[in-house]
């Protein structure tokens, strides 16, 4: 990450001067220096260049002056991929506000708890969400939010009522030149990214500009300016934000898409120019099973993420003709592991890069020896390259951070020659084709059915790689619920993904003599006989998409 020795203080020589992490200088820089040149391509073929992108930015950053939002304020972001949700964010950011970007697949008490804990009065809302935003608990502090005009006006006077000013998205065309961008540095608060919990509610990851801007520059190894990254992850998911952190730090360009498809990934990388990609969770095992084609290496991409390394990885590069990387990352960290050009050891992650210190700790913090199975844990040689906590949460961070290391719930090993392997999660998150679920907030929603007298979810082994969700439950005496009708009842309460593919119904858990379930025996005895297959009985949910 270049920067001038002498640092932004003129004290610390790890500290990077604001013009080279902060994003709005970073893009000014751009705008200037290269102004025609294509930063973003979107969807329906519209291009903006640098220049256009920052004047589209700053039109938001007047739009939501007019509002009141001040430097510092959080300002909730709940868009799909597409033009609005990259000048949301970056308009966020050259007023010196706080971006909090949401799921869209978010409902009932998740979104509730997340709108809440945000602090957010001003929020930027796909039309087809508002209706969960009625439901009771999930306004939180809200008192403006802007959407389509058609909504704005239709659905005025309902929000009224609730104290709520509803505007349409034309309100934020403000007059570019009335922004004066801020003296943001880069230990400043940027962005809030919430994470799964595993014991509690989802935590708000706060993330300086220099965290998302190291995360990004240390993910995009070998983008160069004649590269276009494709994002197809949201927008509100670090997998997204931060290969466009990282494009924008290189001089490259993105092209912004929706949701990740099979059948059209490849003409879409066609279509946008796109040279990088990132292939995350079973991405790469859903591109491995298509028929082979004359067409397989016709896409221009040249090198591809796929995180995790797969046995079948080598091959998927091969058959595509794409060179191969890989790491380990989350919404805490800042790549802090990281492979080299097409990686022989299977099930690696690479081995640290500079400026990172990593360890693998037993339960109580002591270093675990080479082969071992322990807990990853780490911490950085630069100041704020790293979440400096969750929002509103001073218990998770401290217990996140105790003894000086960011402990990551996760299980590695390591060998003699510093290579690091993913093993298993610590914690109880389950990882679903690249969404982090919190076993504790869908167990709360199944709780939420009245026949339901204890339930617990798990991970279990998907074909497709990673794992999909189980719900164990047991239902209260004399009651009976049909499978299908928990999922329907679900369905409206929770995101998609999140909704149990597996539902088995047992007459106890499994529990030890303190009365602590063990989830650990649910776990290997996975699915069961008796367990019912969601989508083997033709129950698929996916993805609600929205228009631009």
């Amino acid at each position: 990450m270049p920067h001038d020795a002498a640092g932004v203080t003129g004290l610390d020589p790890r500290m990077p001067p604001a013009e080279s992490c902060v994003l709005p200088m970073i893009l000014a820089r751009h705008a200037a220096a290269t102004p025609e040149r294509v930063f973003a391509a979107f969807e329906d073929g519209e291009t903006w260049s640098y220049a256009e992108t920052q004047r589209q930015s700053l039109r938001i950053a007047a739009g939501l002056a007019a509002a009141g939002v001040k430097q510092g304020e959080t300002v909730l972001i709940w868009l799909p991929n597409g033009r609005r949700a990259l000048a949301a964010w970056f308009g966020t950011d050259h007023l010196g506000a706080v971006s909090v970007a949401i799921n869209t697949a978010y409902r009932g008490g998740l979104l509730g708890h997340v709108v809440g804990n945000s602090d957010a009065r001003v929020a930027i809302v796909h039309e087809d969400l508002l209706d969960r935003l009625v439901e009771d608990g999930c306004r939180g502090a809200l008192s403006t939010i802007f959407t389509a005009p058609d909504k704005a006006l239709s659905e005025a006077a309902r929000f009224a009522a609730l104290g709520i000013a509803l505007l349409p998205f034309t309100a934020l065309d403000g007059d570019p030149g009335s922004v004066t961008v801020p003296n943001l540095q880069p230990w400043d608060l940027q962005s809030i990214c919430y994470t799964s919990g595993t014991t509690g509610p989802s935590k708000g990851v706060l993330s300086s500009y220099l965290h998302l801007h190291t995360m990004g520059w240390h993910c995009t190894g070998g983008v160069t300016p004649d590269d276009r990254y494709l994002i197809n992850l949201p927008l509100f998911h670090v997998g997204g934000t931060l290969y466009v952190s990282g494009a924008l730090a290189r001089g490259a360009s993105i092209a912004v898409l929706g949701p990740f498809d099979t059948a059209t990934f490849f003409d879409v990388c066609r279509r946008t120019g796109t040279t990088q990609c990132l292939l995350l969770g079973a991405m790469a095992g859903f591109l491995a099973r298509t028929p082979p084609s004359p067409e397989d290496r016709t896409h221009g991409i040249r090198r591809a993420g796929i995180i995790p390394l797969g046995e079948d990885a080598p091959a998927i590069a091969q058959r595509f003709g794409f060179e191969l990387v890989t790491l380990f990352n989350m919404s805490e960290v800042s790549a802090p592991i990281v492979s080299g050009p097409n990686p022989s050891l299977r099930g690696s992650c690479g081995q640290v890069r500079p400026g990172i210190e990593a360890r693998i700790v037993d339960d109580n913090d002591c270093e675990a020896p080479h082969g071992t199975v322990g807990e990853l844990v780490l911490r950085s040689d630069t100041p704020w390259t790293m979440s400096h906590g969750y929002h509103r949460n001073p218990e998770a961070t401290a217990r996140a951070w105790r003894n000086g290391w960011f402990h990551t719930g996760d299980a590695f090993r390591r060998d003699a020659d510093g290579n690091y392997f993913f093993v298993d999660r610590v914690k109880d998150a389950i990882r679903r084709r690249g969404e982090n679920i919190s076993s504790f907030e869908v167990e709360a929603e199944i709780l939420a059915h009245p026949a339901v007298q204890e339930a617990v979810a798990v991970g279990v082994r998907s074909e497709f790689g990673e794992e999909d969700v189980l719900g164990v439950v047991v239902t209260k005496p004399g009651q009976t619920i049909e499978p299908a009708e928990l999922v329907a009842f679900l369905s409206d309460r929770m995101a998609h993904f999140m909704v149990p593919r597996y539902i088995r119904f047992v007459q106890a858990l499994p529990k030890t003599p303190t009365s602590k379930v063990e989830k650990h025996a649910l776990r290997t005895v996975g699915v069961t006989e008796d367990t019912w297959d969601r989508e083997a009985s033709g129950m698929r949910l996916k993805r609600e998409r929205f228009g631009q």
